[in-house]
């Protein structure tokens, strides 16, 4: 097969997604990179109609990658992950507005253009969590503990864009990450970013039905893949907080083969078997008791 990587400059040189291009690239797929944030690109001829069985994105939130992603789609090619999907994830105020509509137990969330505006937020919601709706990686995510820190915060906040605000869930300091790939889940705890403490290790750990059952629902929801869901186990129970297309997949097994059977399987299918805001409905994702397949194996 012939895949197109849209590989954006912050990820040059990481591990994910370049372990997947190397290992398509061993099976024998001519895998070709485009890195659009460091190309004149010619839109005009950029996407060349049945040249590639599948297009693949693997760029930050904000940059020109899904641009393009999203020409190849309306050109009729398969892109991984859906495109529009992708733009539902990305847009972190959209994604809270999906999610909520559709039953994930996401926090309240507000969404303001300019930053002044959080000043009308009620008292009673704080502490806050503040963070860019195009925000990705962790970048600018502030704890806002009252309303007087807000005002000292917010010349900080006037260069971030579109902004949401969510109300602050008490959790023991990690988070889950659960990443969802060729039907599987797997789960690793982790630092969260509000609660830096370098002797917290991310490490993989069990799954329980609960949060594998939310995590299979972010996928249907949102009509993803390939995919990460950030989980708190808030008092009240998992709360999801962030989701992610094509993440890092770090601590899954094999990850870089599992991911390029994944992609492989999507281009051959024609993309995702059920395309954004899918219907509710069971998946038929598993939850791997421990590393089933070898990176070596072919497909």
């Amino acid at each position: 097969m012939r895949l197109c990587f849209l590989v954006e400059e912050h990820y040059r040189h990481d591990g994910m997604p370049n372990a997947v291009i190397g290992q398509l690239t061993a099976w024998g797929h001519q895998v070709d990179v485009v890195r659009p944030g460091g190309s004149l690109l010619r839109m005009s001829e950029v996407v060349d109609a049945g040249a590639h069985d599948a297009w693949v994105l693997k760029t930050v939130s904000g940059g020109p990658g899904l641009t393009l992603l999203e020409a190849a789609a309306a050109a009729g090619m398969t892109t991984v992950n859906d495109a529009r999907s992708i733009r539902g994830v990305r847009d972190k105020a959209l994604a809270a507005a999906i999610g909520r509509g559709r039953g994930l137990p996401l926090p309240p969330t507000y969404a303001v253009a300019r930053p002044e505006l959080l000043r009308e937020i009620p008292a009673a919601e704080y502490p806050l969590v503040v963070k860019p709706a195009d925000g990705s990686s962790g970048r600018a995510v502030h704890l806002v503990p009252s309303p007087g820190r807000l005002e000292e915060m917010l010349p900080g906040l006037a260069g971030e864009g579109m902004l949401i605000a969510q109300p602050y869930v008490p959790n023991a300091g990690t988070d889950l990450k659960v990443y969802g790939v060729g039907g599987e889940l797997f789960a690793t705890e982790r630092c969260s970013p509000l609660h830096p403490d370098p002797a917290v290790r991310e490490r993989r750990v069990p799954l329980s039905a609960e949060v594998a059952a939310i995590a299979a629902q972010v996928g249907s929801v949102y009509g993803l893949d390939l995919y990460g869901v950030d989980v708190l186990l808030g008092p009240e129970g998992p709360v999801v907080v962030d989701v992610n297309d094509f993440p890092s997949f770090r601590q899954v097994p094999d990850a870089a083969a599992r991911v390029a059977r994944a992609v492989l399987g999507l281009a051959r299918a024609g993309g995702s078997t059920a395309p954004y805001l899918r219907p509710h409905s069971s998946l038929p994702l598993s939850i791997p008791v421990q590393a089933s397949a070898g990176a070596g194996d072919s497909a």
